[in-house]
């Protein structure tokens, strides 16, 4: 760990703060124009492979947005090259991958060897750590295995998951097998990450709200707790986060990540009470929102600090990634009332437990 006094780590580990820490998910990404004028030069996946690159990328949107912790630039898809199955972006629709799993055999087939190959991903963290020394902390990242699983298994995004379920469903065994090699290579390579300085690592579950509790249950969250104790063996707290999973939020938090991610469709002090307000808990602005005036987008942010409560344990961020076209100074403008106004909450949350 670069940075494990920080704020944010404070945060999510669910100790006291002055204030409470802000990020943004996608907080480097094309509503930047620093990052447009990289895009330029690189496509997505150079960038991803050029230490310098991505690193430079990280730290930019760090030091712009002036946030409480910079993430690493890298895409959620880069363990499945590794594995032995290609993928390759297509303008205007996403990731596609070239030979989708649909089978036991093609399963089988996949390699688990070769996490090391993504080095290029810890090699840019251990440059922005060194850049930030202890005066800012880095996120790490990784997949979580059923979205990356559904990812291979449909070749892509997905409405309904067809594919995806109907293995789950008719090849169990098969299921099992491709989750067990996705929590293999994921942990690795994120306890790689944490080796070259990370002080935190967040799985990415973009897709898990396709699924009822008792799926979730099912085929998900054995696989999921494998990894988040596989890299709390690590010594750093871990985010888990789902979109669209407010009635999956207390079983995510049985796999034992100290910081539960909430997106905007649950209100955080809901979705903090389901988790029986144990723990820390890390969001959930509507990302829209950052088009709104800011007024409103004042007084929605003001909500969620109200929801928060002071207590220990939030970490302000939206409730996914920043759009493209989202003005970048109205994410300045966020991160500033953020800072200056959660330290009134946490005051006054104090203040309110001495008079108890």
């Amino acid at each position: 760990m670069s940075a494990p006094d920080s704020l944010f780590v404070r945060a999510a580990r669910a100790q006291p703060t002055e204030r409470t820490p802000v990020w943004f998910m996608r907080q480097a990404g094309r509503y930047m124009p620093q990052y447009r004028a990289i895009r330029k030069q690189y496509s997505l996946i150079e960038i991803c492979k050029k230490p310098e690159v991505a690193a430079q990328v990280t730290i930019e949107a760090a030091e712009i947005l002036k946030v409480d912790a910079a993430i690493i630039f890298a895409d959620l898809l880069l363990p499945l090259e590794v594995m032995g199955l290609p993928f390759h972006f297509t303008p205007g629709e996403g990731p596609k991958i070239e030979k989708p799993l649909r089978t036991a055999e093609d399963i089988a087939r996949l390699r688990t060897d070769l996490a090391s190959d993504l080095g290029y991903v810890s090699e840019a963290v251990k440059l922005v750590c060194k850049h930030f020394g202890d005066t800012l902390p880095v996120i790490g990242f990784c997949g979580a295995p059923f979205t990356l699983a559904s990812y291979m298994i449909e070749g892509g995004s997905s409405r309904n998951y067809l594919f995806t379920k109907k293995m789950m469903y008719s090849a169990p065994a098969a299921w099992s097998e491709l989750m067990k090699k996705l929590v293999t290579v994921t942990a690795e390579y994120s306890a790689e990450q944490v080796r070259a300085g990370a002080d935190c690592i967040q799985i990415f579950d973009s897709w898990v709200g396709c699924l009822s509790v008792e799926d979730y249950r099912r085929y998900v969250r054995p696989h999921a707790t494998d990894l988040v104790k596989r890299l709390q063996n690590t010594g750093v707290p871990i985010i888990y986060f789902g979109t669209d999973s407010s009635t999956l939020l207390s079983s995510m938090q049985e796999t034992g990540a100290e910081v539960i991610g909430l997106d905007w469709r649950v209100p955080l002090d809901t979705g903090w009470q389901m988790l029986g307000f144990k723990g820390a808990v890390q969001g959930n602005l509507d990302p829209v929102l950052l088009f709104a005036e800011w007024k409103e987008l004042k007084s929605r942010a003001q909500r969620v600090l109200q929801q928060a409560g002071g207590r220990p344990g939030h970490i302000f961020n939206l409730g996914h990634g920043i759009l493209p076209e989202t003005p970048v100074e109205n994410v300045k403008a966020l991160r500033e009332f953020v800072r200056e106004h959660s330290a009134e909450f946490k005051t006054a949350e104090a203040l309110s437990g001495v008079r108890k």
